[in-house]
């Protein structure tokens, strides 16, 4: 398992498995979820009655990622996974996974290294779905903005798909050879779909803002590409993808969606591998 650390407010302490869940020396205790996840959330954590993604939107990304959308951006990241973290270790790497969602990535990217991987996300909903999906890894409700639960230069790779990006944080755990490998979207993601809905295509340019705020942590941007894919979405599709990128609020955004059949959508997506320096 993941070796976690307790996130009660100066504490800091490793916790412990035991017979009843995790302690620390503090003798915090962390409950797993009867589903296979560990709730390390903190009262600052719930000010909303549903912290994280809404279920709508965990749920139409799931069934966006089930249509396999996806397995062009995995072989195009799996390259740097392959890069090797730590000479001579007996464990497998440690990977730690902001904004995991509902468990897709972390399979198809470390299916051999459960023992070392750890998805964190802040909605019940997607740790649900994440443990039922990979139960030999270890899964955590928590709030990857304010700490990780990760002790200082332990963690070889720090993953941010499309997730949480807290810089600081980020630099304080990764190990002196610890890679960040970060995706945001592209300039041309979506951008049909947006055109015809919002009735604006805005092209914004996030990566190079991405390099700016990690350098300025201490980390270097060893290497950027880019992934684009163009697909052919029925309706089905076209509501998931609004549902996920919460661009199918309004309603007027709906009515403008009911003429469509199917659409040629660009899916695209840019890739950072970061080091620290």
């Amino acid at each position: 398992m993941f070796e976690l650390r307790c996130t009660v407010r100066d504490c800091q302490n490793i916790l412990v498995p035991s017979d009843s869940g995790l302690t620390c020396e503090a003798r915090h205790h962390f409950d797993r979820a009867k589903q296979g996840y560990w709730n390390l959330t903190q009262p600052q954590d719930r000010k909303s009655k549903q912290p994280g993604d809404c279920t709508e939107a965990v749920m139409a990304r799931h069934r966006w990622l089930a249509r396999g959308h996806a397995a062009g951006l995995v072989q195009t990241l799996s390259p740097w996974i392959a890069i090797p973290t730590r000479s001579g270790a007996d464990s497998p790497p440690r990977t730690l996974d902001l904004g995991c969602g509902e468990g897709f990535f972390g399979p198809a990217l470390f299916a051999n290294e459960a023992e070392g991987y750890c998805g964190i996300d802040l909605s019940k909903t997607a740790m649900k779905l994440a443990a039922r999906r990979w139960p030999e890894a270890t899964w955590v409700l928590a709030n990857a903005d304010r700490e990780l639960p990760a002790t200082d230069a332990s963690v070889d790779r720090v993953i941010s798909l499309f997730g949480r990006r807290p810089v600081a944080e980020i630099q304080r755990v990764l190990a002196p050879d610890g890679v960040c490998i970060i995706a945001v979207p592209g300039e041309e993601d979506l951008i049909e779909l947006r055109e015809k809905v919002q009735q604006s295509g805005h092209r914004r340019r996030r990566w190079e803002l991405v390099v700016e705020e990690m350098e300025a942590a201490g980390l270097r941007c060893a290497e950027q590409t880019h992934w684009e894919l163009k697909v052919e979405l029925a309706p089905d599709a076209i509501l998931d993808a609004l549902a996920m990128t919460y661009r199918g609020v309004r309603h007027s955004q709906q009515e403008r969606l009911k003429t469509v059949e199917a659409m040629s959508v660009t899916l695209a997506a840019d890739l950072l591998l970061l080091r620290r320096r």
